[in-house]
């Protein structure tokens, strides 16, 4: 069993639009923008990361807004609800927000006893907030205050025809299964970064998901330094899984693996994190572009969709 993995590092998702993309994640929720840049293989799109001050491992939202890209279907084999932690007796003053702000899919209930708030982003995607003990420091520059802002992620669901196999991945990666409401199976790590627990929904009548606008395209799960990830792949390809060769992202290094499952699942260093190019007080300002594609820049920054501050 692996002890390196600390938690989630960071979700990626799919978006139609960068403006309302960005809207809804620094207006709405009140996250701070930490990077702008674009994506590796299509610098014609955005890459935009969201999270807390400095981008902490376990904060960070990031999204490539493709202009028009059709919705994603739902169904397995995908990630199915992407779930921020708030204080405890939040959740009203959240709706009363969502409600006057036009958010759709409000639904109040319960999950593993917590309370949870569960909405729609701007391309159907599935988010929850989850009120729970946690003492990760939030944003206080977005607008909500700091009795009702999110302190990072709570958890992710996938949604799979079968646990079993996912399910032992999981327990290898030094996840310790929890717990079981419903259909749901909950997986969770004792000594993370807060950003602990991934659940399984199990749908085994349901089609395949097809991704597209509001889908998850990965899941990043943190390790502290190059040296722990290379200990995970050698573990990982050991075990049988096809790894990537360790990529440089700029603000961490990456190697991906896909799941019995389907989900793409990635591993992802704390190190050296959104400041190496940027500092504190201006995070998420300025286009920053990779080595590659910098000889772009005149032509980027007047074609990429304008998405304020």
């Amino acid at each position: 069993m692996l002890n390196q993995i600390k938690g989630l590092h960071h979700v990626t998702s799919l978006a139609s639009g960068a403006a309302a993309n960005n809207d809804f994640f620094t207006n709405t929720l009140g996250l701070r923008r930490v990077k702008k840049t674009v994506n590796f293989d299509a610098p014609d799109v955005y890459h935009l990361y969201y999270g807390d001050e400095i981008g902490t491992p376990g904060s960070v939202m990031t999204y490539f807004p493709f202009p028009d890209a059709a919705r994603g279907t739902r169904g397995a084999g995908e990630v199915g609800t992407t779930a921020f932690a708030v204080p405890k007796g939040s959740l009203g003053a959240w709706q009363d927000r969502f409600a006057a702000l036009g958010v759709s899919g409000l639904k109040s209930g319960q999950r593993f006893g917590d309370d949870v708030l569960t909405f729609d982003g701007p391309d159907g995607d599935s988010f929850a907030l989850v009120e729970a003990n946690d003492d990760r420091t939030p944003w206080s520059g977005g607008g909500i205050h700091e009795d009702h802002a999110i302190r990072g992620f709570h958890s992710a669901s996938m949604r799979l025809k079968d646990e079993g196999a996912t399910g032992e991945l999981l327990t290898f990666m030094g996840y310790e299964k929890v717990g079981q409401d419903g259909d749901v199976t909950r997986y969770a790590r004792a000594d993370g970064n807060g950003a602990d627990v991934i659940d399984i929904e199990t749908v085994p009548g349901a089609p395949r998901a097809s991704q597209g606008a509001g889908s998850v395209h990965h899941l990043a799960f943190a390790v502290d330094n190059r040296a722990r990830q290379l200990e995970v792949r050698e573990a990982l390809s050991d075990t049988g899984y096809q790894v990537t060769p360790v990529i440089d992202r700029d603000y961490f290094w990456a190697i991906y693996f896909r799941t019995p499952g389907g989900v793409l699942f990635e591993i992802a260093t704390n190190e050296p994190g959104f400041d190496r190019d940027e500092d504190t007080a201006h995070l998420g300002e300025a286009l920053k572009l990779p080595a590659q594609h910098r000889h772009l820049r005149e032509r980027l920054e007047r074609t990429l969709e304008p998405i304020g501050d």
